[in-house]
């Protein structure tokens, strides 16, 4: 069958569409962002309170999400974990885009020297095994919330980094760029106004896929005892349950923040694939 012009058009119209189930996710963002900002101001137990009901205590109306091996609601809990996952991993990546972001904006459009060394260092820190590097600096360093979050930072500077300097080699030949050197542009105003902007857009979509990424990793550090030490996280809830008795007795106690984080992890990866696929398109059109 032939194809038309206006097939064409309205096939690139469905695929630049982001979808419900984007929407859907960014909706589930919004909701656990808010709930976690909101935590002291909202009408919920005291997330420390021991005795609040009996120990394991079931989901019902008194405490929906049932209460843990303390009596503690668990569903003001996993609102408060939150605070501390959707924390580090935001941090994390932030400190990822800064770094690795820079590094690879200043390899893709310098080139020589500055891209060999500096692409020998995301070489070294993608070949250093990840969960080591953080072993060494948590032990060193403590497990403070901002140590955790810069640990996990570093590991996410090479892959950002990698993004970063690819994307940079392929806009620094467009003739945007060409022309603001022909105009006398200085290199600092080059890659600030015309390159970063552009840069932007392909990382806006790995931050989302990072932040998943960073926050499944706080769990994983929780079960080696070198998560976040002052407060409670989702991962550290999950150890708590997981005991072959308390997940015998009262599965929800470990069902609940990984229910939570499954969903915000869900919906960070799908958001972040689907704007991925959306601005790969909008890129089509420079």
């Amino acid at each position: 069958m032939t194809r038309t012009a206006s097939d064409a058009v309205i096939d690139t119209t469905t695929r630049r569409r982001l979808g419900f189930g984007f929407w859907v996710s960014v909706g589930w963002l919004f909701l656990i962002i808010g709930v976690a900002v909101l935590a002291p101001w909202l009408p919920i137990a005291d997330p420390n309170e021991t005795g609040y009901g009996g120990r394991l205590d079931g989901p019902g109306w008194a405490a929906w999400f049932g209460t843990d091996t303390n009596g503690r609601d668990m569903f003001s809990r996993t609102i408060w974990g939150a605070r501390v996952s959707l924390t580090v991993g935001f941090i994390a990546i932030v400190d990822g885009i800064l770094i690795g972001g820079t590094l690879g904006l200043i390899a893709g459009y310098f080139r020589g020297a500055a891209d060999r060394v500096i692409s020998f260092v995301f070489f070294a820190l993608l070949s250093f095994p990840g969960l080591v590097l953080a072993l060494l600096i948590i032990a060193s360093l403590g497990s403070s919330l901002m140590v955790v979050s810069m640990t996990l930072g570093i590991l996410s500077i090479a892959p950002v980094g990698r993004l970063a300097r690819a994307a940079t080699l392929t806009f620094a030949e467009r003739e945007f760029v060409q022309a603001a050197r022909v105009l006398g542009s200085t290199h600092r105003r080059i890659m600030v106004r015309e390159l970063l902007p552009n840069v932007m857009i392909p990382m806006s979509a790995l931050a989302l896929l990072g932040m998943a990424i960073t926050i499944v990793a706080e769990g994983g550090l929780a079960f080696l005892g070198l998560s976040v030490s002052d407060g409670f996280s989702w991962g550290k809830m999950i150890l708590l349950g997981s005991s072959p008795r308390t997940l015998r007795n009262g599965p929800w106690v470990a069902m609940m923040p990984i229910g939570a984080m499954f969903l915000t992890v869900l919906a960070l990866n799908f958001a972040g694939d689907r704007l991925r696929q959306y601005l790969d398109v909008r890129e089509l059109a420079f």
